[in-house]
């Protein structure tokens, strides 16, 4: 539970790294556990700002919203009147969830999902952003760049923001879906929507970094990734543009547990930093994690990287 992460939240602090609290409950299927989920997002909230234990939560919309009903509704399918009915408790839970961060000015982040569900969640996301995000970013949806397609996504989301007076929070990742996403497509016979390779995914994340940081007086942004390229690339572009590295418009974070070498030396850079940490049931947040670790085992030297970071971390303080 939430008081089982204080001492680690605490110890976080301590070297200036920000926790996000993410209550990793997903895939529900009845109406008793997406409010169960609402309200667990919601008293996260509460405890947040009484306790002050961070500026951030994060919720899945598969927790709190029936995974085939957003697929209907993504595909602009005909809803029946009960499905209709649903549909409107699961925007009431995505409004109640983010009303309620606007209040505590707390900061929600909307995790992705598959892509043949994500219409619909990116039109939540975007719709409480029109809502809340109007004197500060608030709400943020997470777009994954290992998709193709999601720059263009991302200029049209800043496009209409501009134009209706809104500011844009995205989390940005390159994305854990990878292998599901493609063969569902190869079975299905439709097109591929990944991105054909690696340096492809890198492209667009380059580019998206340079429109995010060169358009801050619209967005605010979490660049989540365990890439350290990425977060130099971070740093210089902001050094580029004369923006301190703690400007409170941008964000990296990692997972707790995985490239503590990139956070912590961030955060002594002066970054906003902060570390995912993933909490609630265990047999209800295994799927979560394991889709986390095979995500870091597909990029290529990760984890090599990192064993022969904590290697030599071991010797220097045997050493000293």
């Amino acid at each position: 539970d939430i008081f089982d992460c204080v001492q680690v939240i605490d110890n976080l602090k301590k070297s200036n790294v920000y926790s996000i609290l993410d209550y990793s409950v997903e895939g529900s299927i009845n109406e008793n556990d997406f409010e169960m989920s609402m309200n667990k997002c919601l008293a996260i909230l509460s405890e947040c700002k009484s306790k002050d234990l961070s500026n951030f939560i994060v919720f899945k919309p598969s927790a709190v919203g029936r995974f085939s009903l957003y697929k209907k509704v993504t595909l602009n399918q005909k809803l029946t009147q009960k499905e209709e009915d649903e549909w409107l408790r699961v925007e009431g839970r995505f409004d109640r969830i983010c009303s309620e961060a606007s209040k505590r000015d707390i900061m929600v982040l909307v995790d992705a999902e598959e892509s043949w569900i994500q219409k619909a969640i990116d039109d939540l996301a975007y719709a409480a952003m029109a809502k809340y995000n109007r004197e500060k970013v608030i709400v943020f949806n997470t777009i994954q760049c290992y998709r193709t397609g999601r720059l263009d996504h991302l200029k049209g989301a800043l496009a209409k923001a501009e134009a209706d007076g809104y500011g844009v929070g995205i989390k940005f990742v390159r994305g854990a879906y990878m292998e599901k996403e493609r063969e569902r497509a190869a079975k299905k016979g439709y097109a591929d929507p990944i991105q054909p390779n690696k340096a492809a995914t890198d492209r667009d994340y380059n580019a998206a970094v340079d429109l995010i940081l060169n358009n801050l007086d619209h967005m605010a942004v979490v660049f989540g990734t365990h890439n350290e390229q990425s977060v130099k690339l971070a740093a210089e572009k902001m050094a580029a543009l004369n923006l301190l590295p703690g400007d409170p418009r941008v964000f990296v974070a990692q997972l707790f547990g995985m490239s503590d070498h990139i956070s912590f030396n961030a955060a002594a850079h002066g970054m906003n930093v902060a570390k995912y940490l993933p909490f609630g049931p265990v047999k209800d947040v295994l799927p979560y994690l394991f889709r986390r670790a095979e995500e870091n085992t597909s990029v290529e030297g990760q984890t090599g990287r990192e064993l022969s970071l904590i290697q030599e971390e071991v010797q220097r303080r045997k050493r000293a």
